[in-house]
């Protein structure tokens, strides 16, 4: 593993913000088009042409993808121009190709990176999420309590009544015994079509938000995804895979995972000091979308370290080239 020393989050965060608003940029007339595929494709030709600029030793943990799925950032994909340190990265070129297609709000491009060999090499399949925002005891909450008991643990932690909170969940039909029984107990519930990645996000700034928990399956490679954004910002998220088949039992052999009822906290998924990037597409509770100035085009970035806790906002004009 290369050396933790050599990884100068501080200069590579301003690179990865780059990475993350070329991408958005380059699904902006896609937008409202209702062509998912379209939209994703040119997202992802855009960021993976912007991590061959950088001088890194890259390494896609989490990706489009297995290889013999995905033609670019593909997971063991190498990136960069392969001088400079050994990182990790994740990355979902556009969270939200629904959202974007239907020009529907919080399509995000989104993109991490740590040292090499510190992130969770998480396979293609679901997994069972729960994450809080900063502020509460560790393990306040579980994945092993009901959904009901999350919510009236949280409220005794919160000090307030369980109608007080409110749990943000992917709307799937998967998820209605849940949506049901967290109802009953009082809380409200925000609904997503798509994007968790955000709706986790949310949990962190539920001042903002007014979102306190984020509960039900999603993708694995989102909640990797997620677990950098709350290292950063602050929070808890816990997360067990979910395996329907013997084909996905074998993906997570493959990503050298033995035991598969193990669950993952925030630092199992993402071990060391991490940088994120995401940048808005369409307009959302987390950023602005892109919008045009002219002949420019505006982007807003969200830029976190961990090790600093630095929080930044880029607004940039991108002119027309």
């Amino acid at each position: 593993m290369t050396s933790h020393t050599s990884f100068d989050d501080h200069m590579l965060s301003l690179a990865l913000a780059r990475v993350a608003e070329e991408a958005a940029i380059a699904c902006f007339g896609m937008i409202g088009r209702g062509d998912e595929k379209a939209a994703d494709q040119a997202a992802v030709n855009a960021m993976r042409e912007q991590l061959n600029l950088l001088n890194i030793k890259g390494v896609v943990v989490i990706g489009e993808g297995e290889r013999d799925e995905a033609p670019m950032l593909y997971i063991g994909e190498e990136v960069g121009s392969g001088d400079g340190p050994g990182v990790d990265i994740a990355l979902d070129p556009l969270e939200g190709t629904t959202l974007t297609a239907k020009a529907m709000p919080n399509a995000l491009t989104v993109i991490s990176m740590a040292p090499r060999g510190t992130m969770l090499h998480a396979p293609d399949v679901y997994m069972d999420k729960l994450a809080i925002g900063p502020g509460y005891p560790t393990d306040v909450v579980s994945l092993e309590m009901s959904p009901a008991e999350r919510v009236k643990a949280l409220a005794k932690a919160k000090k307030v009544k369980p109608e007080e909170i409110t749990v943000c969940i992917l709307e799937r039909p998967r998820h209605e015994e849940m949506i049901a029984e967290v109802r009953a107990t009082g809380a409200a519930i925000h609904l997503i079509s798509d994007g968790d990645v955000a709706g986790v996000m949310h949990c962190a700034e539920a001042d903002v938000t007014g979102i306190d928990m984020y509960m039900g399956s999603g993708g694995a490679p989102e909640g990797v995804l997620a677990a950098g954004a709350l290292k950063c910002l602050g929070g808890q998220i816990w997360g067990r895979l979910l395996f329907r088949n013997d084909d996905e039992r074998g993906r997570a052999a493959k990503a050298g995972i033995t035991d598969l009822d193990r669950v993952y906290a925030r630092d199992d998924m993402v071990q060391d000091d991490v940088i994120f990037a995401a940048t808005g597409v369409t307009k959302g509770s987390i950023l602005n979308g892109l919008r045009r100035e002219g002949d420019a085009v505006l982007t807003e970035t969200l830029l976190l370290r961990s090790k600093t806790g630095e929080r930044r906002r880029v607004a940039c004009r991108h002119p027309k080239r």
